[in-house]
């Protein structure tokens, strides 16, 4: 990932990561962070530095919550959940992005066929 790219990134990973833990239903950091690499075709690469504060700030700020759950081949793994407040933003901030997203690509359209 370049520069330009990592700054795109920058201000959508609480999206993402809201996303991904939407559509998983619950998730722990490493899975988050491998599942993101996967879909994205290893576009997106979190860092465990970046990732895990990220976590207790939405957790902080009610959008997720964070549980301790046993691992069946080690030590417990916190697993996070959104909640009705994350699920609000995160379907407001899908919204905007796709807003976002068309008026983007209309101003790319051409007439040319």
């Amino acid at each position: 990932m370049n520069d330009y790219s990592a700054n795109l990134l920058h201000g959508n990973t609480d999206m993402l990561i809201l996303g991904l833990i939407d559509e998983l239903d619950s998730a722990h950091g490493y899975q988050l962070i491998k599942e993101m690499e996967r879909r994205s075709n290893g576009f997106f690469r979190l860092k465990e530095g970046t990732l895990y504060p990220l976590l207790r700030k939405l957790e902080n700020e009610g959008l997720l919550e964070g549980k301790w759950k046993a691992a069946s081949n080690g030590p417990e793994k916190r697993c996070y959940l959104i909640t009705p407040k994350g699920k609000e933003i995160l379907d407001y901030r899908k919204a905007s992005w796709r807003d976002f997203a068309k008026a983007i690509n209309m101003v790319f359209q051409t007439d040319a066929v």
